[in-house]
């Protein structure tokens, strides 16, 4: 900054200082010496961005702008337009400092983040690179960087990236909080918990810092620290949905149903709220008044499996009273849903229901009715396969000796924690192929589907995913089968339904609350659900030798 006035370098050396105050002080004494002082128009405007006054501050840098065109300003008025959402400005005004100053590491940066509002990351990534290569120590571009590489999985390079911003500040707050981040989603919750706990002691009121330094604790395995925690997160936000779920889903795998239903409601409070699944305009909610001849509507919601493990509740509303019982589902599930009892329509469209009384969530059900683990109800099954689609399916399963076992070594893509439940193809499960007189048939449909086509060598199997249609296939095929494999995936909930005998292959970590802590059987689905844990080693492979080992002692 040129020293030309006393009033502006003094102003100037206050910025750097963050004495706001005494900076604009000085530049507004500037101006009204010399109203056309673009440097000082430019620096006020900073100063007003940074109080948020950004009409102001977008005016001050529109003149100084006028006045000197000058990369600095237009990266500086790229920020404020991205601050006041317009995106596409905001990359203009970069675009014109990078061609008057191509070495302007601060409009690099900000055309990054304009890249990133456009969903164009690998332009961002780029603009980020060149941005810190230009200014190492811009602090923002390399946890923001970090963050984009986070957001894309590539989980190693964040980690590596956040840890070179903390080379530079330790103390970076951002940092610290999104490498404790990177590491939870790498599965490295005792790492993750350091650096939460490094946030925490720089900002001990980082609320989300506590959360999930709760979740880390919780992933290692120390429940009761984990409570402690998420219980401190809700003293310090009483209104944080996210921790209340979290504690809500660490009670239920505990066991501690009664505790951990009322908390489970955050799941749709308003900042969490998938749009997805809004429920009817103008129909209250069901609390727990009666509902006797009343017409009540079961709303769907989270996902297959969660709508076949919940409608065992169907009975007990009808044993309430309820005149007409809707259920809501998704088309995939309607044929399997049908032959529920006590439903007296199955829907798969908002537009398709009509006037009810109340509706109510499925996952909400356990909390009307009290459910405690000895309470469940687990009358089995309370789904059928239809005769119909049992003798199509016939044909496509010959008549093999020995065991009909059927796999589903995947679920959805999109669970957020597929990554660590979903096997990375068929070639862990060797093992069961060392099983003799077992004949292995493909359930999988969607991910995986293709590596059913092509199995490694050495592990034949009967692929009849790609013919199924919906669930009501798959329950065709489940029950003429004597066994199902299954991660924990839709497949597995309606072979639970069945009544017919399912392995279930489970995770070590991000295990689902439902299958509880250290059992190998399941209340849901008494006498038919066996669980097979990862152990430490998180070694699929492992599983799959102890499940072949059960497979030869079943076969005696």
């Amino acid at each position: 900054m040129p020293s030309e006035s006393p009033n502006l370098q003094a102003a100037f050396e206050a910025h750097l200082a963050g004495r706001l105050d005494a900076a604009e002080r000085g530049y507004r004494a500037t101006l009204d010496h010399d109203p056309h002082h673009a440097d000082a128009l430019h620096l006020l405007g900073v100063v007003l961005s940074a109080r948020g006054m950004w009409i102001e501050a977008e005016a001050l840098l529109r003149r100084a702008i006028s006045l000197r065109d000058d990369a600095h300003f237009l990266a500086n008025l790229g920020e404020i337009l991205l601050r006041r959402q317009r995106t596409q400005e905001a990359e203009q005004a970069c675009l014109r400092a990078l061609e008057l100053d191509p070495r302007c590491g601060l409009a690099h940066f900000y055309l990054a983040e304009a890249l990133m509002k456009t969903a164009r990351a690998r332009e961002a990534e780029a603009a980020y690179r060149r941005a810190i290569e230009l200014e190492p120590r811009l602090l923002a571009a390399r946890n923001n960087l970090g963050t984009l590489l986070m957001d894309e999985s590539r989980l190693d390079e964040s980690v590596a990236m956040f840890r070179e911003t903390l080379e530079i500040d330790g103390t970076h707050i951002h940092a610290l909080y999104n490498l404790g981040m990177a590491l939870l989603r790498s599965v490295r919750p005792a790492e993750a918990a350091t650096a939460f706990r490094q946030a925490l002691a720089v900002q001990p009121d980082h609320r989300d810092a506590l959360h999930n330094l709760g979740t880390a604790l919780k992933l290692n395995g120390h429940y009761d620290e984990a409570e402690a925690v998420y219980r401190q997160t809700l003293a310090l936000a009483p209104d944080f949905a996210d921790v209340q779920w979290n504690l809500a889903v660490l009670l239920l795998t505990q066991g501690r149903l009664a505790e951990g239903w009322p908390l489970a409601e955050a799941r749709y409070a308003p900042q969490r709220f998938p749009k997805d699944v809004a429920p009817p305009a103008g129909t209250p909610q069901w609390q727990g008044e009666s509902i006797d001849g009343k017409a009540l509507v079961l709303w769907h919601e989270q996902g297959y499996g969660d709508c076949v493990q919940f409608a065992r509740y169907a009975p007990l509303l009808k044993a309430l009273g309820v005149r007409h019982l809707t259920l809501m589902c998704p088309a995939p599930l309607e044929p399997l849903m049908k032959t529920l009892d006590s439903v007296d329509e199955v829907k798969t469209h908002s537009g398709q229901i009509g006037q009810h009384d109340f509706w109510v969530y499925p996952l909400s059900l356990p909390l009307r009715f009290g459910t405690t683990l000895d309470t469940i109800p687990a009358a089995l099954p309370y789904l059928h396969a239809s005769p119909e689609r049992i003798e199509r399916w016939r044909a496509a399963l010959p008549a093999v000796p020995g065991l009909k076992v059927g796999l589903v070594w995947k679920g959805f893509a999109g669970n957020q924690h597929d990554a660590t439940r979903s096997l990375p193809g068929l070639a862990p499960l060797a093992p069961l192929w060392s099983v003799p007189g077992v004949t292995f048939f493909s359930l999988q449909k969607g991910q995986g589907e293709d590596e059913a086509a092509a199995p490694p060598a050495g592990q034949p199997i009967v692929n009849l995913g790609s013919a199924i249609d919906d669930f009501a296939d798959t329950a065709a095929i489940i029950v003429q089968l004597d066994l199902l494999i299954a991660v924990d995936t839709a497949a597995a909930h309606v072979a639970g339904a069945l009544g017919k005998p399912c392995w279930l292959m489970l995770p070590h970590d991000w295990t689902d609350w439902r299958w509880l802590l250290e059992r190998d059987d399941s209340p849901w689905y008494p006498g038919v659900m066996r669980l097979f844990r990862q152990s430490a080693t998180r070694n699929w492979e492992e599983v799959a030798e102890r499940i072949a080992h059960a497979l030869r002692q079943w076969q005696k």
